[in-house]
């Protein structure tokens, strides 16, 4: 890793910021210590909650660690599509017990707060999702002596990025859980994602940053070939899911292996905007309705998705996933870093012996 972030990381893998309550200090903090780069969730949060983990992180370890920030949504004039969904959704919060939220409830995510959080505190690493930040927010944080990267899912993406200064793309695959990071939400463009190991090698030709490869990530072999692909390091979200650091509901960490759950699509039944999940029963009656409105959706459903994960009912949770994901391993955050770590290792000395092998035939 030839770039700012190998000063950061003994090993080339980071862990995916995963917002919703997963991505908690403790994961952080483990996934530091092992030698990668553990990564807090600010999307969802105040600026306040969000400066809270931070300093809890750092009481939990002196390695360094990353946050993630959700760029702004442009407000949508359009609010019908999201009152019919609204009429749609009755039924679930009264099975659940709960009214739905407001969906009018805020657009920013609090990102001018939590920016100058970071800018007056710094971390070692922000990284953006949803967008490119200006280019006087990245130099700021560049003075900060804070590593950037944003995430892109396109060749056109990515030279926003690097056009913007960023220090590196974090290319996410067509393969990753959760939301996917397009810049702009486009409905036309709905299942037209690209896999990962295609997009790290038209982004590899494109742009002159380093690469983070994330998507559907699961095994040392894989981290090995989006490595040979071109990447730097690699960004693991659902592998980390089990994990008894993981701050998942324990309903969410079991779907993840339950045969009842046989694959996984993107969809924007739960927040507006397509990010892929494990298929179950929310997805499947509400996901072909939901409106392109995101974050109105997200704010729609959160009491629904919040009281399902009370009552411990995953069919009508937001069960992101990885299509990776029937490969997850239940063992602590630090140990599956040093066994990720060990399988890479190993896939690179099998292909050396190969390589001088062949040399001497």
């Amino acid at each position: 890793m030839s770039f700012a972030l190998a000063g950061l990381l003994r090993h080339p893998i980071v862990q995916a910021p995963m917002a919703g309550g997963v991505s908690v200090p403790r994961l952080a903090a483990a996934v530091s210590e092992a030698g990668g780069l553990g990564f807090l969730a600010g999307g969802y949060k105040t600026a306040d909650g969000m400066y809270r983990e931070i300093k809890q992180l750092r009481g939990l370890t002196s390695r360094p660690f990353g946050v993630n920030l959700f760029m702004p949504q442009p407000e949508h004039a359009e609010t019908g599509a999201v009152e019919v969904y609204a009429h749609q959704l009755a039924g679930e919060a009264a099975w659940y017990g709960t009214e739905l939220g407001d969906p009018d409830s805020g657009w920013d995510d609090g990102y001018d707060a939590k920016l100058a959080v970071l800018l007056d505190d710094p971390v070692a690493a922000v990284s953006f999702h949803f967008g490119v930040p200006s280019p006087e927010a990245l130099a700021s944080l560049r003075r900060a002596g804070t590593v950037t990267l944003v995430t892109a899912t396109t060749v056109e993406e990515a030279l926003a990025v690097e056009r913007a200064g960023a220090d590196a793309v974090i290319v996410q695959g067509v393969e990753a859980g959760g939301h996917q990071g397009t810049h702009r939400d486009v409905p036309e463009n709905d299942g037209s994602g690209i896999g990962l190991l295609s997009l790290i090698a038209q982004v590899r030709e494109a742009v002159a940053l380093p690469l983070v490869a994330a998507g559907g990530i699961m095994r040392g072999s894989q981290i090995a070939a989006a490595l040979a692909a071109g990447a730097s390091a690699v960004q693991l979200g659902t592998a980390f899911v089990p994990t008894p650091e993981s701050g998942a509901a324990a309903a969410h960490k079991e779907a993840l292996t339950n045969p009842l759950f046989v694959c996984t699509r993107l969809t924007r039944a739960f927040t507006g905007r397509p990010a892929r999940g494990l298929v179950n029963r929310f997805l499947r009656e509400h996901g072909r309705y939901a409106p392109a409105a995101y974050p109105e959706v997200h704010h729609l459903t959160a009491p629904l998705r919040k009281a399902a994960a009370v009552a411990g009912d995953a069919q009508g949770m937001a069960l992101w996933a990885g299509q990776g994901h029937r490969m997850a391993r239940e063992m602590p955050a630090g140990e599956l870093v040093e066994v990720l770590a060990a399988e890479t290792g190993a896939v690179w000395a099998a292909s050396a012996a190969d390589a001088e092998g062949g040399a001497e035939r």
